[in-house]
């Protein structure tokens, strides 16, 4: 399957779920993901929830990074380079839908790409080997291109990964992990 027709798919999957599903989902990520051998880290990337999508509800997870007194780093899309900003989050950040309902920090704290130790990756479709499909514009191939070696991939679905591997490109970049409400992933 083409990675339009797979984009499509998990598209027309996720549309499908009810927002009572969402919830219980997002929630059973979260968890999940408590179990990863992660948290002595200290600087996390999230991806806030684009909710027109469907996405998984980061908001769960924001507040267990937050519990743990950890370092959040919250990014901003630039649609001419599709390159990626990095901000720390703090009491004063401030929040705004940009034009692709993409909620995102307006200013701040500067944070390197070299100094996240932890990306929460988001992501429509995955395979077993950990190789992923975004929405198309390679913001994350990029950033992740950016970082240093060490640094944890983790992607998040509400769905098993697809059993065919995909075709990749030389600039995509595969997860460490993928969790799921059911499982957790690791390649």
């Amino acid at each position: 399957m083409s990675k339009s027709a797979l984009r499509k798919k998990y598209k027309a999957l996720r549309n499908e779920l009810t927002s009572e599903q969402l919830d219980d989902f997002s929630i059973a990520i979260a968890n999940r993901l408590l179990k990863l051998p992660i948290w002595e880290k200290r600087y996390y990337q999230l991806f806030l929830t684009i909710a027109e999508h469907k996405e998984v509800d980061t908001e769960f997870i924001l507040n267990i990074l937050a519990g743990k007194d950890k370092d959040i780093i919250l990014s901003k899309s630039n649609f001419e380079d599709h390159s990626l900003t990095h901000f720390l989050l703090t009491d004063n950040t401030v929040i705004k839908k940009n034009a692709h309902n993409i909620p995102e920090p307006i200013d701040g704290i500067e944070v390197p790409s070299n100094k996240i130790d932890v990306i929460f990756v988001p992501l429509l479709a995955y395979d077993t080997k950990g190789n992923r499909i975004g929405y198309g514009k390679g913001f994350y191939d990029r950033f992740l291109a950016e970082c240093k070696p060490a640094i944890i991939k983790i992607g998040l679905s509400f769905f098993p990964p697809e059993t065919t591997l995909f075709d990749v490109d030389v600039t995509d970049i595969s997860l460490d992990f993928c969790v799921t409400p059911e499982d957790i992933y690791e390649f």
